[in-house]
């Protein structure tokens, strides 16, 4: 690549500038930009600074940063989310912001623009997140690890045309998310709407009564089994999201203490399983006949199978009705949660007869599985454009980037 040469970031650019330069600039009432880490997007290249305060409020405690810097979030889970823009705009050209902001000064031969693009990609990311430092949830990328990254710097000219391309790409890959999140977005409604329309209004002659009438509610909460790393397992409201059980996070207690610490019942396979808090009210059915273990925060319901079939409770569970109803009983001023005694006195309501439950049944999961199929052709558009934005980013830094791309994706 012509006119091209690798250089280290630190060689390029200064990071971490001093604050000397916003006191020599400005008296300690001037008003300058002041940003949160929220101010920080993810796929937005430049900071908007949410507010203006006097330096001298500023200047002592937060990290000091100018029109033109690019700022980086070096801490978990932000750095790996991709937190990263340009500061412009900033009041008196001159911002404060987070300690978990790095500011890095681009030199003369290197554009923020460019730098930018080199540190949105995730290849960077990735490699800066195996070299991160300090204790489980408070980790941050070393300063050592960006000044010391090697970065491909072809003539201003070059980078300007590459910033071009890449910004026109871009704009149309994000036109596109936009309307595939659009897409996700309705698929998801398009059930809601179709839940709620058989809930909202039942017929009159629908029995109506109590969760517990017909529901055995086994409650395992306040229990904490011991865990290993291979066993039975363990499902937790971690699990459980709204109409189905995801795998992760795995866990496992010991199957000897499998029979002495079921006491309250054993769970079965189409078992209601309802999360009572952080968060309340996701509802799944249990997916598997193999033994697990039910863990805190989560109830198992098993209806009298003569008078209430599991799925249509499962239904009108996440329906929008009984959510509201469950969340009127809700107490907990941080985290919301139900108590077992007023969850079994929410009021249900459904058919008389198991043949018009199982109607419905049907009728709602030939509509599940249709929201289910556009929302997975909509996740799939999601993840081939940002894949095309990664290809891009490569191709870009490799000196492969044609004038035009096309957005094929």
């Amino acid at each position: 690549m012509k006119g091209w040469q690798t250089v280290r970031i630190g060689d390029v650019c200064e990071i971490k500038p001093s604050k000397r330069q916003a006191r020599a600039a400005l008296s300690d009432n001037d008003p300058v930009s002041f940003a949160p880490m929220g101010d920080l997007g993810i796929g937005q290249k430049y900071l908007s600074a949410s507010d203006e305060r006097p330096l001298s409020e500023v200047a002592r405690s937060y990290t000091y940063f100018a029109d033109g810097d690019v700022l980086l979030a070096k801490i978990t889970p932000c750095f790996e989310n991709g937190k990263l823009g340009i500061a412009r705009h900033l009041k008196n050209g001159v911002g404060f912001g987070s300690s978990e902001f790095m500011v890095i000064r681009p030199g003369q031969e290197l554009l923020a623009e460019y730098l930018y693009l080199f540190l949105d990609r995730d290849e960077f990311r990735q490699r800066g997140a195996k070299v991160m430092t300090g204790a489980v949830g408070h980790k941050r990328v070393p300063q050592e690890f960006v000044e010391a990254s090697d970065i491909p710097l072809p003539p201003l000219e070059e980078q300007r045309r590459i910033v071009a391309v890449l910004d026109e790409a871009f704009a149309a890959i994000a036109t596109a998310t936009a309307n595939a999140e659009k897409n996700l977005a309705n698929a998801r409604e398009l059930f809601e709407r179709c839940l709620a329309d058989v809930f909202e209004a039942p017929s009159s002659d629908w029995i109506v009564e109590p969760l517990k009438a017909n529901v055995r509610f086994i409650d395992y909460r306040g229990k904490t089994p011991p865990k290993r790393e291979a066993g039975v397992r363990l499902i937790t409201a971690k699990n459980v999201k709204m109409g189905f059980i995801q795998r992760q996070p795995e866990e496992f207690i010991d199957p000897a203490a499998y029979d002495s610490w079921m006491t309250r019942g054993f769970p079965r396979q189409g078992d209601v399983l309802f999360t009572t808090e952080a968060p309340l009210g996701n509802v799944a059915q249990l997916d598997t006949d193999e033994k697990v273990v039910i863990g805190q925060r989560l109830i198992t319901m098993q209806p009298n199978p003569d008078r209430l079939n599991r799925t249509f409770l499962k239904y009108m569970l996440c329906s929008a009705p009984l959510q509201r109803a469950i969340l009127e009983q809700a107490t907990g001023a941080t985290v919301s949660g139900i108590k077992a005694k007023l969850l079994k006195e929410i009021s249900i309501c459904y058919p008389r007869w198991m043949d018009e439950q199982l109607a419905i049944v049907e009728r709602l999961d030939r509509l599940y599985d249709l929201s289910q199929s556009l929302a997975d052709s909509a996740k799939t558009k999601i993840k081939r454009l940002e894949s095309l934005k990664q290809s891009l980013l490569q191709r870009a830094f490799s000196g492969e980037l044609t004038m035009r791309e096309p957005l094929a994706a």
